[in-house]
Order: C-alpha cells, then sequence, then structure tokens
C-alpha cells in the first residue's frame, strides 16, 4: 500500500486532501498541531485503520518512530500543507507562520529525499503579490513587499518554493550527504472556499457569509472593486492529487479563473443568505491585492484539469456549513 503524509492534514484543505487519498485507497498519516485545524476536521476518518494523526509541530524535528505506517508500508510522498493562511493569523502569529514555512519545509523536503518519496508544496497565489499582470501565470516573479503586514506570509511562501526548487534542480549534499535530486513540485492555490473553513479565520468567504447569516452588515475593504477567484475545495484537490500523480516538477496555478469583485461577491452572499444586511465598507488592508485570477493554461495542457463547481453551487454547500457553526 501506498503511504502518504499529509502536513496540516485536520485543517480546511488538509483535511479533504487526506479524504481523496483514503479513498484512492492510500494509507494517509496527518500531522497537525491543531494551530488552525480541528479535529472535527477529520471526524470522519478517526478510527480508519489507514489513517493516523499525530499531533506535533512540522517546523520541530520530525519523530519518525511515532509515524507507525512508515515501518509498514515506506513512504510514496509528502504533501506540506501545514500554514496558517488568514489575514488574521498574519497579525496574530507571524513567526509560527515563518517556522512552518521554512523550517517546516526544510524538514518535510529531508525525510522525503530520505525515503526517495514524491513531494508536494503548497505554495500560494499571494507569491504575486499585488500583480501587476493580469491573469497570473506562472512565470510572473510577483510584486512583494518584503516588509509589509502580508510579509510573513508571502516571503515564507516564496523561500518554500526556493527551497523545494532547489531540492529538485541542484546537485550536491544536504546536511552533509550526497543526495538524489528531490522528485517534487509544488502548486499555486489561489482562493478557495467551501465546507470546514474556520468562521472567525477573517477571509472574505468566512467573514461575509457569517454576517449574512447573522444578519449584521457585511463588511468590504475598501470600495470592493478589487477581484477575487473562487474556487471551491473539492476541484482544487483534484487539482492537487492529479499534480501529485504526475511527473511535473514545476509550478503550477489551481484556481477558478471567473473573476468577481469582492462587492459583487458580497451582493451574491446576500442574497443567497436571503439576508436583509447592508454593506459597510472599511479601510483598504494594507498590500491587498486589487486583481487575482489565475491564468490555468498549464493546469489545463499539463494534468487536464479545469474546476467545475459553479459559485452559486458551491457557496450553497458552504453557506449550509456555516449555518451549522452560527448562532442564527
Amino acid at each position: 500500500m501506498n503511504h502518504v503524509i499529509i502536513t496540516g492534514g485536520a485543517g480546511f484543505i488538509g483535511s479533504h486532501l487526506c479524504e481523496r487519498f483514503i479513498s484512492a485507497g492510500y494509507a494517509v498519516t496527518a500531522i497537525d498541531n491543531f494551530c488552525t485545524g480541528s479535529k472535527e476536521n477529520i471526524h470522519s476518518l478517526i478510527g480508519n485503520e489507514y489513517f493516523q494523526i499525530i499531533e506535533a509541530d512540522i517546523s520541530e524535528p520530525i519523530e519518525k518512530e511515532k509515524i507507525s505506517f512508515l515501518r509498514k508500508y515506506g513512504l510514496n510522498g509528502i504533501l506540506h500543507f501545514a500554514c496558517p493562511a488568514s489575514p488574521i493569523d498574519f497579525d496574530k502569529i507571524p513567526f509560527e507562520i515563518l517556522k512552518v514555512d521554512s523550517i517546516g519545509t526544510m524538514h518535510t523536503v529531508e525525510l522525503a529525499l530520505e525515503y526517495e518519496a514524491r513531494y508536494l508544496l503548497a505554495s500560494t497565489s499571494e507569491i504575486y503579490g499585488d500583480p501587476e499582470i493580469h491573469p497570473q501565470t506562472e512565470d510572473y516573479w510577483g510584486n512583494v513587499n518584503t516588509i509589509g503586514p502580508r510579509a510573513c506570509y508571502d516571503e515564507a511562501k516564496r523561500f518554500s518554493e526556493a527551497y523545494v526548487s532547489t531540492a529538485i534542480n541542484a546537485q550536491g549534499t544536504i546536511n552533509g550527504k550526497p543526495y538524489t535530486p528531490l522528485n517534487g513540485g509544488m502548486v499555486r492555490i489561489f482562493n478557495t472556499y467551501g465546507p470546514r473553513m474556520r468562521p472567525d479565520d477573517g477571509r472574505v468567504v468566512p467573514a461575509l457569509c457569517t454576517q449574512g447569516l447573522t444578519g449584521k452588515p457585511l463588511t468590504v475593504y475598501g470600495d470592493g472593486l478589487q477581484t477575487r477567484s473562487f474556487c471551491f475545495v473539492t476541484d482544487l484537490v483534484e487539482g492537487i492529487f492529479r499534480y501529485y500523480n504526475s511527473t511535473e516538477t514545476i509550478p503550477i496555478n489551481l484556481g477558478n479563473p471567473v473573476e468577481h469583485t469582492v462587492k459583487s461577491f458580497a451582493e451574491i452572499i446576500i442574497e443567497m443568505t436571503k439576508s436583509g444586511s447592508s454593506i459597510e465598507f472599511l479601510p483598504a488592508r494594507v498590500d491587498d491585492p486589487k486583481r487575482r485570477r489565475p491564468d490555468i493554461t498549464r493546469a489545463k495542457t499539463r494534468l487536464d484539469w479545469i474546476p467545475k463547481v459553479p459559485l452559486e453551487e458551491g457557496l450553497s454547500k458552504t453557506i449550509e456549513f456555516f449555518k451549522s457553526k452560527t448562532r442564527i
């Protein structure tokens, strides 16, 4: 049986990934320190003989003896998806974010090299910063403020990309030992939404959905004309699964190319939640990207992947999830 380790496996995207790999016949070890993940997210997997959850911080040395599937099945691959990714986290736990995408990346790459395992890094559209080209293609280097309030996340992800790409392409030693180049790659994830998002994580989808459901004003930062492209989580996970099972090593954007202004998106939320809420405009966030839309040509041609879930369908499922978490 093939065995994969998924860091951040109790998080929003990580928990859906665990389910996808289990359903495909893999044994899965999830590693999560529950900084932003939740045991509730993996409730359906607890007790499955092919699933193990280890509570640990991937920024600390990996205790391999705790990973029982390593002895039983070896290691087919690692998917490094551990990292808080919301604006409120940038303010509250910036050093934890910096550590997990630097030291955590080093630890997981070293383990993949030791077992000659496939490696997949969760990167982000944030590496493009406030982009000067639109839509964003993978060969764009970005426009990132290295000392701004988002830098802990943006720059940590850019470092992790550099570390992984070096391990893929370089010849030499790591920790003084010769190594075979890493069989790895990276996906750049654009705005993703769906069940298991934290209601209070500060991102646009949970914020507006919970505000609409509770009748509060929907808070929009700036003039609301900044754009986002929203991809439902099951579409994203399918793209990640296809990348993992490919021979690709280059960055590939995964996201939905259908673009919405934040203001129009808020209006959709008001309609779908049947809310009497108004829209409240707040000062713009520093370095908040003005336009964001992925060019998914690589994903189409190399992975035969496109997102399929319409916004209304995905939002309906997401709103139902937030209803179960919100006092209305």
